[in-house]
C-alpha cells in the first residue's frame, strides 16, 4: 500500500515540475515578446532581416537532417557519422572554389558565379556521397543485425574517424572559402533586405528538397526505401533489393548533405576539420524536432530551428533586459526542442512514426 502511495506521489511530483517548466518557459516566451515589441527598439526592417538569416540558415540545417531521418526511417539507427559527411562536402566544395578561383572563372561575371557555384555542388555532392557509401560498407553493414547499441557506436566511432582523417590530411587550421563578389551584394527585391548568397541557399535548398521528395514518393526507388522503411523481411520477399534500397537512402542523404556543406560554407566562409560537429548536432536536434524518420517533419523542424535560432533570442530575451540575447541561441533552440517534445513527444509531424515504430 505504501508503495503505490508512493508511485502516485513521485508520478504527480514529476507531472508538477513539467506542467511547471511549460508554464515557465511559456511565460518568458509570451511576457519576453510582448515587451520586446512594445519597446519599439527594433523595426520592420530588422525582424525581416533576422527571418531571412533563419530561413537560410534552416535551410542548411533541413539538408542535413534529411540524412538522419531517412537513415534512422530505414535502419532505426542514429548516423553520427552524417556530421563529417557534411563536412567532406564542405572540403570538397572549397577545393573546387580555390581551383575555379585561380582559373579566374570563379568571379568573372555572375553567370560564372553560379555555374562555379553549381559546380562545386555537384562535386561536393559525389565526394560525400562516396564518403556515406563507404561508411555504409565497412561500419555499419557487418554490424546491420546486432543489437542497436553496437551500430550507434560504430557511428560514434566513425565520426571521430573521419574527423581526424581530414585533420590528417588538412591539418587544424581554417580554410578560408574564396570570396564571390556577386554573392555579397544585396539583391534587388522591394521591401526585403537579401544578399544573393542567401536567397541562393534558400532557392536552392527549397529546389533539393521538393525533388527529394518527390524522388521518395513518386519513383520506383522511393516507393522501395519505403517499403524497406516499413518492413524489410516483408520487402525482401517481394522482390525489392534490401542492400541497394539502403546504400540509396545513405546516397541521398549524403548528397544532400554534401550540398548543405557548400552552402554553410558560403554563408560562413571558412571550413575546419570540426566544421560538422554542430550544425550536425543542430540538424540531429531538427530532425527530432520535425519527427524522426518523417522527410517532410525534418524539412520543417531545420526551418523551424533556423528561425527560432535567430529570431528567438531577440524576441524572447531583449524585452526582459537580458544582456548580449545573440549570444543565447544555443540555449534558445534547445530550450524550444525541449518545450515541443513535452508537449509533443513524438515531433511536430512523428505521431505516425511514433505508433508504427516505437
Amino acid at each position: 500500500m505504501n508503495r503505490r502511495l508512493v508511485e502516485r506521489l513521485t508520478e504527480a511530483a514529476i507531472a508538477t515540475f513539467l506542467w511547471s517548466f511549460r508554464l515557465v518557459i511559456v511565460l518568458v516566451v509570451v511576457l519576453g515578446s510582448f515587451l520586446t515589441i512594445v519597446s519599439g527598439k527594433y523595426d520592420l526592417e530588422t525582424w525581416v532581416r533576422l527571418a531571412v538569416t533563419g530561413a537560410s540558415l534552416g535551410s542548411v540545417y533541413a539538408l542535413i537532417a534529411l540524412g538522419y531521418t531517412m537513415v534512422y526511417g530505414i535502419l532505426r539507427m542514429i548516423n553520427f557519422a552524417h556530421g563529417e559527411i557534411f563536412m567532406g562536402g564542405a572540403f570538397a566544395g572549397y577545393f573546387t572554389a580555390v581551383v575555379l578561383d585561380d582559373a579566374g572563372f570563379l568571379n568573372y561575371s555572375p553567370v560564372t558565379a553560379l555555374i562555379s557555384v553549381a559546380i562545386m555542388i555537384v562535386v561536393a555532392m559525389a565526394i560525400s556521397t562516396l564518403l556515406a557509401v563507404l561508411v555504409e560498407r565497412l561500419a555499419y553493414r557487418p554490424l546491420r543485425n546486432t543489437p542497436r547499441l553496437v551500430p550507434l557506436i560504430a557511428a560514434i566511432g566513425a565520426s571521430f574517424f573521419l574527423q581526424y582523417t581530414f585533420r590528417g590530411f588538412f591539418g587544424p587550421g581554417i580554410y578560408a572559402y574564396p570570396g564571390i563578389d556577386f554573392l555579397s551584394q544585396q539583391a534587388p527585391i522591394p521591401l526585403l533586405t537579401i544578399r544573393w548568397v542567401e536567397l541562393l541557399v534558400i532557392v536552392a535548398a527549397v529546389v533539393m528538397m521538393t525533388v527529394l521528395y518527390l524522388f521518395v514518393m513518386r519513383t520506383r526507388i522511393g516507393t522501395a526505401i519505403r517499403a524497406v522503411s516499413e518492413d524489410k523481411s516483408t520487402a525482401a520477399l517481394m522482390g525489392i533489393d534490401v542492400n541497394r534500397s539502403i546504400v540509396t537512402t545513405f546516397a541521398v542523404g549524403a548528397a544532400m548533405a554534401g550540398a548543405a556543406g557548400v552552402l554553410y560554407a558560403l554563408m560562413f566562409r571558412q571550413v575546419t576539420f570540426f566544421v560538422g560537429f554542430i550544425p550536425g548536432i543542430k540538424a540531429f536536434t531538427a530532425a527530432v524536432l520535425g519527427g524522426i524518420g518523417n522527410v517532410p517533419g525534418a524539412m520543417l523542424g531545420g526551418l523551424f530551428l533556423g528561425e527560432i535560432e535567430s529570431i528567438g533570442p531577440v524576441l524572447f530575451l531583449d524585452g526582459l533586459g537580458v544582456p548580449a540575447p545573440s549570444q543565447l541561441k544555443d540555449v534558445i533552440a534547445f530550450t524550444m526542442l525541449v518545450l515541443v517534445l513535452v508537449f509533443r513527444p513524438s515531433g511536430i509531424l512523428g505521431e505516425r512514426v511514433t505508433k508504427d515504430r516505437a
